[in-house]
Parts: C-alpha cells; structure tokens; sequence
C-alpha cells in the first residue's frame, strides 16, 4: 500500500517549538526511506502556555486539518502517516477514522491515557483530554464517535486518578507494552504513538515519565504489532528531538513496512 506523510504544522497546544520542528524532521526522513513527497500542512504557530480552552481555539483549524488529511488518505486508498507536535490531533484523527472503518481497534502507544476531561484535569492540558474527547466523554467540537472500548492504552505509566478512573468507567483496556500485540491480534490497527512512551534518557520530552522504553525495546513493540495485526494507518507525536529523526524513522519501519 502506498503511504501518504502529512505533517501538521499548525500550533495546537503546543509549549514549545522543538515539537513542531520534530514532525518536520521526521516527516522528511519518512518520506524519503519511502520515496515519497511529505505534504506540509498549515503553518507553524507560536507555542503558548495556555489553558485547554485558549488552545482548543488558537488549535481548531489544525486539529480539523489532522481529521481531513486522514480521511483524503483512506478514501484514497493510502496509508496515512500523520506527524504532529503534540496529541491534540486526535480529536479530529480518530473520529475521522470511526467513519471510515468502525471496526478498526486503536493502540494509543503513550505515557499517558490523555484521558482527561475538563472536570477532571490537574494541568488544564488540552493534549492530556484529547482521547477522551475523541470517544465522547466531553465536547471538543469534533464529533466524537470512537468505541473506547476499541481502544487499548499501552503502557500509559503516568494516569491521573481521576484520569483511571474515568478510562475505567469507559471501558479502554490499559495493558502494558509486551502484551499489546496479542490483545489486537488479527485486527485492523490504527497506531497512535507518542514518543514519550520511550524512557527520557532516550530523548526529551515536554512531559517526560521515568521507567519507560528504551528505543530497541519500542522497535520491538512495534516489529510485534505489525507481524500481529493490519495496520491501516499511524500518527507519530510528542517528537522533540529533530537531530534524531532519521533514526526514529528506521524505528518506525515495521509499522510502515518500510
């Protein structure tokens, strides 16, 4: 299948602008192992430390960017590749992907569930709420739409209590990284992976969480996904070291069948 590498340049709730230049670096290098054009999408914003509620309105139109890229590329037939600084695409991604192919399962490969709602958070982070939006649990202004119990949170070490609690009351399976792949085993797979999953004294992170993976121990992960299920398409956030992105486009080539 061919692949289509959108990097989504618009600020959502971005802190810094590392992140931004991350998904640039590694859209580039993706494209190139697989001889393709990335398409650049929007322009970059100025990073803000705001709350959820002033980046859900600076973020609106790159959000729904993510959403639309996705669905060009599934009703074209491709692969979709989605690059971005932080998580808040999901809220446009995934419901787009529940039109599309209802029966899909998601891996939210990620330190954190991003579970949150507005009544539950501690930080006001719009990128800690965006999966929970994307199944309903509170209104971000995309249509909802995703199962949450088609949802598997791996390995999500870093769960607010309330945040647990809200997953719990949903129904998102929480497994840890070894057992991802069995528990979509022959499936087809939408892959969202923040790189924060990896331990940070791999890389840093905007909000890093101690005792994570190590990067052959993410590749394997992600070699077993690919070998257990179908996977129809990927979003990678969280990138914040550019100088690395052609490596960790060798560390997504088993998802990519690259």
């Amino acid at each position: 299948m061919s692949t289509r590498v959108t990097v989504l340049r618009g600020r959502t709730s971005d802190r810094s602008a590392v992140g931004g230049r991350g998904a640039e670096a590694l859209g580039e290098a993706l494209a190139a192992r697989l001889g393709v054009r990335p398409e650049l999408v929007g322009e970059p914003g100025a990073p803000c430390d705001g709350g959820w509620e002033e980046d859900l309105r600076d973020g609106r139109a790159a959000i729904a960017a993510a959403g639309v890229a996705l669905e060009a590329a599934l009703d074209a037939g491709l692969l979709p590749v989605a690059l971005a600084s932080d998580c808040t695409i999901a809220m446009a991604t995934l419901p787009a992907l529940a039109r599309r192919e209802p029966d899909a399962r998601v891996v939210w490969l990620d330190a954190h569930g991003d579970f949150n709602t507005p009544a539950t958070t501690e930080s006001g982070f719009l990128g800690g709420m965006c999966l929970a939006a994307a199944c309903g649990r509170w209104d971000g202004g995309f249509a909802g739409g995703v199962d949450p119990a088609r949802v598997v949170v791996s390995d999500g070490r870093d769960l607010d209590a309330a945040e647990r609690e809200e997953m719990d009351r949903a129904g998102v399976a929480v497994v840890p990284p070894a057992g991802v792949a069995a528990a979509v085993r022959g499936e087809r797979l939408f892959l969202h992976l923040d790189l924060d999953v990896l331990d940070p004294a791999e890389m840093p992170f905007s909000f890093p969480a101690a005792h994570g993976l190590t990067l052959p121990a993410l590749h394997a992960v992600l070699a077993e996904l690919a070998s257990a299920a179908e996977v129809i398409g990927v979003e990678v956030t969280s990138i914040a070291a550019p100088d690395q992105a052609g490596r960790l486009a060798e560390l997504l080539a088993p998802v990519l069948r690259a």
